[in-house]
């Protein structure tokens, strides 16, 4: 039997996971919330808690016939708490693990004035979390394990996307000319990561978002129009009431390329623009 162990089985690992249990896989993963580990295996997972300070009780036992692993716990500033913790013990698998997918982010490519970039592209980070992914992303890469590595863009879907943040009032249209940014729905990065599981190739990167980066005012605008609301007023960027975290996310303006999921992996979006996933969210909710 194949199995699946998540380090950080949350919301986008979850897509994945649901998918694979439907298809007959064990799947095991980690929470840092004691309260979780009721719903998970209400769900058929078999949980585990997991944190830098703590770690697996006993890894040898949870991680036994484990055959695939996706990582998406973030790196801290001590660095990959998973590989910190946990990579002799993945090591110790041996041939047995056929595939570690580790989620990262485009945010490791800094700003880029809009121009595009792809998997050639060497990192630049200019944010220090994006430093940090970049750095975990070099310690999986040279850690002897058969990694794959997912540079996410910004995720959206079931309960998280522009509808949700208008139903619920904090949808806010931040204007800074000429900023896009890069997105994806949540189940077409299970669909790339079934698909590289179907086909793996350890060490190789891949850029995951859709066909089309767009100013965020946008995509609220558009989401705004098929709930049959009106959009928040747009605010521009330089006088905005912005958190300093907030206004991190605008730093960095870059296209992602996503060429490499369709050629190597065959991947065929779901949703290759924020409008078909906006409307598909839209008529899920109305059902």
């Amino acid at each position: 039997m194949s199995v699946l162990f998540c380090f950080g089985l949350g919301y986008t690992a979850g897509f994945l996971a649901r998918r694979l249990k439907a298809e007959g896989w064990e799947v095991r993963g980690t929470t840092r919330d004691r309260a979780r580990l009721a719903g998970l295996e209400d769900a058929g997972f078999l949980p585990f808690l997991f944190g830098r300070d703590r770690p697996l009780d006993h890894p040898a036992k949870a991680l036994a016939g484990v055959t695939h692993v996706l990582h998406s716990v973030p790196p801290d500033p001590e660095g990959d708490p998973v590989l910190d913790r946990h990579g002799d013990d993945l090591r110790a698998l041996g041939d047995g693990l056929a595939w570690v997918g580790y989620l990262g982010t485009t945010a490791v490519y800094g700003d880029r004035g809009g121009d595009w970039v792809g998997e050639d592209d060497a990192p630049a980070p200019t944010l220090e979390r994006a430093r940090r992914r970049a750095a975990a992303e070099a310690a999986w890469r040279a850690s002897g394990l058969p990694v794959h590595v997912f540079r996410l863009a910004g995720i959206y879907g079931p309960g998280r996307s522009a509808l949700d943040n208008l139903k619920d009032g904090t949808a806010r249209r931040i204007v800074k000319p000429g900023q896009v940014f890069s997105r994806i729905h949540v189940e077409d990065i299970a669909t790339v990561l079934e698909a590289s599981i179907a086909r793996p190739n350890p060490g190789r990167v891949y850029n995951v978002c859709d066909d089309e980066a767009a100013p965020p005012q946008d995509v609220v605008a558009y989401a705004a129009d098929l709930l049959g609301v009106a959009p928040p007023p747009e605010r521009p960027y330089a006088t905005a009431d912005l958190s300093p975290m907030a206004r991190t996310f605008y730093k960095d303006n870059r296209r992602v390329r996503n060429d490499r999921i369709k050629a190597e992996l065959g991947v065929r979006l779901l949703f290759p623009t924020y409008r078909e996933g906006l409307m598909a969210l839209r008529a899920e909710m109305a059902r």
